[in-house]
């Protein structure tokens, strides 16, 4: 029955307008970022999203060819399955199930998808047929895999701590802390939410503790005298967009200009979107496992009780900086790919007409860490430990997830 009516769908917008590309591992990739921003999901739920769907991407594809060692779906597709088909369906699968508020715009994807491999999706022929109940199939074990991983974990209450550095509620919302969960939540790749947990902010009567509040303390006021207006639109320009839709824009358009197959472009974007999601969760264990003050908490008990940030405080403990850590991360695993040394552009959908250009990843990652401290909202020393938290949870991934089976180099890809 459910054939019946996916065959349906397919058939009634055979005729609506579709913006087909060349490779359909990437326009899913795409479109999962369309959804992500059409529902308005944050950066923490946005990274296990991003997993699951480029995991299940990976795992249908990869059950075809057998290019590499499965993630976590180890039987074989039926013979002849289409790999595009399953590749549509996997994506499509768990978008739907994730995301069901953005059916309409999957459905117009799946459409055009088929539309590029039969003549008739009414009548798509057994390769097809075969592709889409392997690539559903797929999806669902990913989907299953993960359901009980945290996310709708019930926390006792959140104390907060009355002692200088302490974490308090901080405005604009002055909540408790958020997405406590993914503390504790299921690594995908990692050993341990915890396994590579950095050592912690430096002592209060530090040189190093002193230095990083004085130059948040004048660099990230909203009222500073000493940021550019440059620096001011770099530290609004990363905190528009989550690190998930950054990140993978910045993977499609690599993959897209390079001579690379379908299925190494699937595996590329399973360990992108598997280290952003293992990320996630180190970074939300070291936050939790410190319970570090914010800037604004700080400057205000020592020195300035006017003080203000350039940009709002998000509602969580400060140390590490998590957008230092998800962007290192998948830095890592693209560097891996691609070499360090590669060019790129990062947009974001919130930011008309406002780009940054890379010559490297380390160069990314690096304004990465100065907006936030421009932002007004972290430390320099919780940027540059989230920015080694994230490299070592990308090199990880990389290392661990998805091995070559027949002899293929595992970076360096197009070259």
């Amino acid at each position: 029955m459910k054939t019946l009516l996916l065959l349906a769908v397919l058939a009634a917008g055979l005729a609506a307008p579709g913006l087909a590309k060349a490779d359909p591992v990437t326009d899913w990739n795409r479109t999962m970022v369309s959804a992500l921003e059409a529902a308005h999901i944050g950066p923490q739920p946005a990274s296990r999203i991003g997993a699951i769907v480029q995991a299940s991407v990976f795992d249908a594809v990869n059950g075809i060819d057998r290019q590499y060692t499965p993630y976590h779906v180890d039987t074989d597709a039926p013979p002849g399955a289409s790999r595009i088909a399953a590749a549509a369906n996997a994506a499509y699968t768990a978008l739907v199930a994730l995301i069901p508020s953005q059916q309409s715009l999957l459905d117009q994807q799946l459409q055009t998808t088929l539309a590029q491999i039969t003549d008739d999706p009414s009548k798509p022929g057994q390769s097809v047929l075969r592709g889409l109940a392997w690539g559903k199939t797929v999806a669902d074990a990913i989907l299953a895999r993960r359901a009980n991983d945290g996310l709708t974990a019930v926390l006792p209450p959140y104390i907060s701590g009355t002692a200088p550095g302490d974490w308090q509620p901080t405005p604009p919302l002055f909540g408790p802390p958020l997405f406590r969960q993914f503390a504790t939540m299921t690594p995908w790749a990692m050993t341990s939410p915890s396994q590579f947990l950095p050592a912690g902010p430096p002592s209060l009567t530090s040189a190093r503790w002193a230095l990083d509040l004085a130059e948040v303390q004048a660099y990230g006021s909203a009222a500073s005298t000493v940021r550019t207006p440059w620096e001011t639109e770099t530290a609004q320009f990363w905190q528009s967009d989550t690190p998930v839709a950054i990140w993978n824009r910045v993977a499609d358009d690599l993959a897209d200009s390079h001579d690379t197959t379908l299925s190494q472009n699937a595996r590329l974007l399973a360990l992108t979107n598997i280290a952003m999601a293992d990320a996630m969760i180190a970074t939300f264990n070291a936050k939790n496992t410190y319970n570090f003050w914010r800037p604004v908490t700080a400057i205000r008990a020592t020195s300035d009780p006017t003080w203000s940030p350039l940009l709002p405080t998000p509602s969580f403990q400060e140390y590490p900086s998590a957008h230092s850590t998800v962007s290192a991360a998948p830095a890592a695993v693209l560097a891996g790919f691609y070499g360090d040394n590669t060019s790129f552009t990062v947009t974001s959908a919130n930011m008309a007409g406002v780009t940054r250009d890379f010559a490297s990843f380390t160069d990314a990652v690096q304004q990465v860490e100065d907006a936030r401290v421009w932002a007004g909202f972290h430390f320099r020393f919780s940027c540059e430990d989230g920015a080694s938290l994230g490299t070592n949870v990308g090199n990880w991934v990389f290392a661990t997830v998805a091995h070559p089976l027949h002899g293929e180099k595992t970076g360096q890809l197009g070259r």
